[in-house]
C-alpha cells in the first residue's frame, strides 16, 4: 500500500469504521532516520488503533524506528517482508527477506527489545522456488521463537525474478489453504490472512480458519466495504450513515488541511472510490480527477463533484 494508506487516507477510512485496525504505508528505515520524520510519522489522533509498517533489514536501524513509533504513539510496529518491488529488493527490504529468516528474527528481536508495543511481521507464503509448506515453516519458526505472536500472511507467493510488482498481484494463484495449515500448525500464534478478499462475506468465511483478515486494495477502491466491518465482525453498530454524510465530514477535514498548506489532490485521490457503483459515481470521479491537482483548487471543487451525486438522488 505504498503511497496509498497515508494519513489522509486513514482519516477517511476511520470515518467508515471505528474498529478496523489501520496500517500505514510501508516506510523505510532510511526515510525515518535520514528523511522528513514528521511527514512519515504524523497521523490524526482519530486513527487509533493504527500501526506503523516499516521496511528494512538492519536490526539496529529497525530498533531505532521502533522507538520512534512508540514515542509517536503508534499501537503496533509491523515489519514488511512481503513487498516484491525491485526498488526495495535492492535495499534488502520486503519479500526478499523471506530467504533470510534468521536475519528477520534478529530484526524482530531488536525491535522487541527496544519497545513495549507489539512487534508483528507481514510476509508472503513464499518466494520464487521456495516450497510453500517447508519454506514457510522455516521462515516462521525462528521468528516465533523471539516471542513474535502475530503473522500477517499474504496468501500468494512472490516471484522476485521475472515478474513485476503488478504481475505479482495476480500470479501465481492465491493459496488460502497454505495459510490455514499454518494456523493449524501454530495454534498459539495469531495468523491474519491477506490477499484477494473483496467482500465481508469472504472475510467472515476466512475467520473459520484464521484469527483475522487484512484487506488492502479492495478497501481502497471500494471503501464503503469498511462500513460493514463494525457490525459484521465486532457486533457493534455501524458509524457511517450514508456516503454524503461521510463527505460532509471530509469537507471539514479538507478545509483544515488546505489551511495548513496541503494540496487538495493529496486528499481527494483517496476519496475517488467512495461512490463506486453509485449513480453519478463516474462523474464525481471525473470532476475530482480533472481539477484537484490544479493550483488553488479547494473544497468548492469537491462540493461541485458532489452535485453530480445529488442531482441523481
Amino acid at each position: 500500500m505504498m503511497e496509498w494508506s497515508d494519513r489522509h487516507c486513514r482519516y477517511f477510512w476511520r470515518l467508515l469504521s471505528k474498529r478496523a485496525f489501520l496500517y500505514t504505508e510501508m516506510v523505510t528505515t532510511g526515510a525515518l532516520i535520514h528523511g522528513d520524520r514528521e511527514r512519515f510519522l504524523n497521523y490524526n489522533p482519530e486513527e487509533h488503533p493504527v500501526a506503523l509498517q516499516v521496511g528494512g533489514s538492519n536490526p539496529q536501524e529497525l530498533a531505532a524506528c521502533a522507538k520512534m513509533a512508540e514515542s509517536w504513539g503508534y499501537d503496533e510496529i509491523n515489519l514488511n517482508c512481503g513487498c516484491p518491488s525491485d526498488r526495495v529488493q535492492n535495499g534488502m527490504i520486503g519479500a526478499c527477506l523471506m530467504a533470510h529468516p534468521k536475519l528477520v528474527a534478529d530484526c524482530i528481536k531488536a525491535m522487541q527489545d527496544a519497545v513495549s508495543i507489539p512487534v508483528t511481521v507481514k510476509h508472503r507464503i513464499g518466494i520464487d522456488d521456495m516450497d510453500d509448506d517447508e519454506g514457510l515453516a522455516q521462515f516462521v519458526a525462528p521468528i516465533a521463537e523471539t516471542g513474535c505472536a502475530t503473522f500477517i500472511v499474504h496468501a500468494r507467493k512472490a516471484w522476485l525474478k521475472g515478474l513485476s510488482p503488478k504481475e505479482n498481484r495476480e500470479v501465481p494463484p492465491l493459496n488460502y489453504e497454505r495459510v490455514h495449515r499454518l494456523k493449524q500448525e501454530h495454534p498459539n500464534l495469531e495468523i491474519i490472512i491477506n490477499g484477494g478478499l473483496k467482500t465481508l462475506a469472504e472475510c467472515q468465511a476466512q475467520l473459520a480458519h484464521v484469527d483475522g483478515v487484512m484487506v488492502g486494495r479492495e478497501a481502497y477502491h471500494n471503501p464503503w466495504l469498511l462500513t460493514e466491518v463494525d457490525a459484521a465482525i465486532y457486533g457493534e453498530a455501524s458509524v457511517a450513515q450514508d456516503r454524503l454524510a461521510i463527505m460532509n465530514d471530509m469537507l471539514g477535514y479538507i478545509d483544515g488541511q488546505l489551511a495548513s498548506g496541503m494540496r487538495l489532490h493529496h486528499i481527494t485521490r483517496h476519496l475517488l472510490g467512495l461512490f463506486h457503483g453509485q449513480p453519478g459515481g463516474k462523474q464525481f470521479r471525473r470532476v475530482i480527477s480533472a481539477g484537484a491537482h490544479k493550483a488553488g483548487a479547494g473544497a468548492e471543487l469537491v462540493d461541485l463533484a458532489l452535485d453530480e451525486i445529488r442531482s441523481r438522488m
